[in-house]
């Protein structure tokens, strides 16, 4: 619960209260009249909210295979008891978008914007997935993928609970319920509104456990949030709503976030009733906890449409067709027959197929017994299915390309792969919008870190080449930074603040399969010869592909240490030459294989020109003759047989 965040010592809240030989109590700044005006602006939300609400309720209903609840209201089907199809195709389109999603997975990486502040990005970049993981993100994010597909709109919710870690406190992300929460009417960002509200059932006997100071005075109920239909039962009759409130404040000119928990008329907890809480709020960061993701955003509210609001109608005629047809089947596999009052036939024998005769009592005429006509349906009505079908599918962008399914006659691997990338499109622009909402997430994660990490906490991260690594961490790194005096003023001081980027943690197999082939091609054609830096480099920067930076500065690294590498090599030959004559020769040839795999293989006649210098660190040097001859010998070792190589008079004579 939300009390968690800012634990209320029970103690503290006693010595708010005057003593009991004082005439006048000390007035708490949130009691019964506030939380009263708190439940008034929650009844208006609720009632501006009702359109919203139902819809959400009605997208469940439709999610279930329920469609008959919804159908029912506007059209006659069902009512009879008869048979009432309800297909799946909606239930597919849904299963293969969340698929998408979570093919996605997002993983943070975490930028500075300053140099100094380098450090720290990196710590947090190894940091916040494990925050994550230890909060179960994935299936957080995999709860919210199917809300946001089913009714529209994903939710989150980001906050400090203090009882985590055996009261140390640590980050929470969860879903929420969009029933249980509410905002202003008519604003598209939450965080535009001035209250948000976030209600919850909760027991009775909980409560007052958790509470003794509310003992006897819980009573009834003054609201009730609207819920879905669920399969199960669910009791709510010795439960109480606990209601949780968001506001801002001004306070000294600053935009506060304060927050209070109450149930009917009694505050269970005010962040306004202590002093130190006042000031400065619940959250430096000064935002409502929460954040929406919308599929389908609409003008004038947070919450968009989901798969459910656009597919229903091409889903109900789907659903009536194939009644019809059903029944139709029916009918004609089951012949009728009109027979006459005073017919002879004895129906019981003609309705058992097990007996071979059937008596019948005087003349058997024609008109006795007569089969109904039956006229089949003709195949146009199969085509217009087919046609809702595929209009379904195309709507949704669920279409054969993009679940696998490649019927046109396309059998080239290039021609499928662009085929799927633009089938693809749709998934990928609603992957973008999750990303976004992913980055505010991480935000807020970075901001209650920095807020409440004030004790060192262990983590194990994945180091270089999945390694695991353990280090200790706290906020320490992102307090602000003096910026310190410049002509005698103060420069004031500097908050570490950090960009976020998001990728995809997890890719499906083609893709993980055209990368590998991409970097086989570019080892192939020789992108990573330190040789070849500058060829590459233009190469790469006219290519798109995903971690192109990555390998731009890779590729330009080795081009540098191969540089300074044959420079040092260069180097220690000249040094040779002064002070071991008798290195001269195997540095020679490793600098010239060096050189030959830079320039490569020298043609045949042609002399490799070496560095030389006559001039070592400024002084002159006269080489002798026997390191003339040693060089020339490595020279002529270097080159091949019989390439004409020019030797010394020395060797000549």
């Amino acid at each position: 619960m939300e009390e968690n965040m800012i634990a209320l010592n029970q103690e503290e809240a006693k010595t708010q209260q005057a003593p009991e030989t004082m005439e006048v109590q000390t007035v708490q700044p949130i009691g019964a009249e506030q939380v009263k005006q708190f439940t008034e602006v929650l009844m208006k939300y609720h009632a501006g909210l009702k359109k919203t609400k139902d819809r959400i309720i009605a997208s469940e209903n439709w999610w279930k295979l329920r469609n008959s609840m919804e159908e029912e209201k506007t059209s006659a089907i069902g009512k009879d008891g008869a048979f009432v199809s309800r297909s799946g195709w909606l239930h597919n389109v849904i299963v293969s978008k969340h698929a998408d999603a979570m093919e996605s997975y997002p993983q943070p990486n975490i930028l500075p914007r300053e140099v100094g502040d380098r450090p720290e990005a990196q710590k947090l970049s190894a940091i916040i997935p494990c925050v994550l993981e230890q909060n179960g993100f994935e299936r957080t994010y995999s709860d919210a993928m199917w809300q946001k597909c089913k009714t529209g709109t994903g939710a989150y919710k980001v906050v400090w609970d203090s009882g985590k870690l055996n009261g140390l406190g640590d980050i929470s992300i969860e879903k929420c319920n969009l029933l249980n929460l509410y905002w202003e009417p008519g604003v598209d960002d939450i965080q535009k509104g001035r209250y948000f509200f976030h209600t919850e059932l909760m027991d009775k006997d909980i409560l007052e456990q958790r509470y003794p100071e509310v003992a006897g005075q819980l009573k009834g109920q003054t609201f009730i949030s609207s819920k879905f239909l669920y399969d199960d039962n669910v009791d709510a009759e010795n439960k109480l709503t606990v209601i949780e409130v968001y506001y801002h404040k001004y306070v000294g000119g600053k935009k506060t976030l304060q927050y209070c928990k109450y149930v009917n008329d009694l505050v269970l907890y005010a962040t306004e009733n202590v002093p130190e809480m006042a000031e400065r709020g619940l959250y430096d960061h000064g935002l409502f906890p929460y954040d929406f993701d919308p599929l389908f955003p609409i003008e004038g509210s947070p919450c968009g449409y989901g798969y459910v609001d656009v597919c229903m109608n091409p889903q109900t005629e789907i659903d009536l067709m194939k009644t019809s047809f059903v029944k139709n089947a029916q009918v004609g596999s089951t012949p009728r027959y009109f027979a006459r009052q005073d017919g002879a036939v004895n129906e019981t024998e003609f309705l058992d197929l097990s007996k071979p005769i059937v008596h019948v009592n005087g003349n058997l005429g024609e008109d006795s017994l007569r089969q109904i006509q039956f006229n089949s349906l003709d195949a146009v009505y199969v085509n217009i299915l087919d046609r809702t079908i595929q209009e379904l599918r195309e709507t949704s962008g669920n279409t054969e390309t993009s679940t696998g399914n490649i019927s046109s006659g396309v059998t080239a691997a290039s021609a499928i792969a662009a085929l799927q990338e633009a089938s693809g499109k749709g998934s990928r622009d609603s992957t973008k919008a999750a990303y976004r909402s992913f980055e505010r997430i991480v935000n807020m994660v970075i901001e209650l870190i920095r807020q409440f990490y004030d004790m060192p906490r262990q983590f194990r991260i994945v180091g270089q080449y999945g390694m695991e690594q353990y280090i200790s961490y706290t906020n320490q790194g992102l307090q602000p930074v003096p910026q310190g005096n410049d002509f005698g003023v103060d420069m004031g001081e500097r908050l570490p603040v950090f960009d976020i980027k998001v990728s995809a943690q997890k890719k499906n197999v083609y893709t993980t399969v055209t990368q590998n082939e991409l970097a086989l091609q570019f080892f192939q054609l020789g992108f990573f010869n330190p040789q070849m830096t500058d060829q590459a480099m233009m190469c790469l920067d006219l290519m798109e592909f995903d971690g192109k930076d990555t390998v731009m500065q890779k590729v330009a690294q080795n081009g540098t240490m191969f540089q300074k590498l044959i420079q040092y090599m260069q180097l220690a030959l000249m040094l040779a030459q002064t002070a071991a004559p008798q290195m001269v020769a195997g540095l020679s040839q490793d600098v010239m294989q060096t050189m030959g795999a830079a320039g490569g293989t020298p043609a045949a006649g042609a002399s490799t020109q070496m560095f030389q210098s006559d001039n070592i660190a400024g002084i002159g040097k006269q080489e002798t003759t026997r390191v003339q001859n040693a060089r020339a010998k490595s020279g002529e070792a270097s080159q091949p047989s019989g390439n004409g190589a020019v030797r010394s008079k020395e060797d000549k004579k």
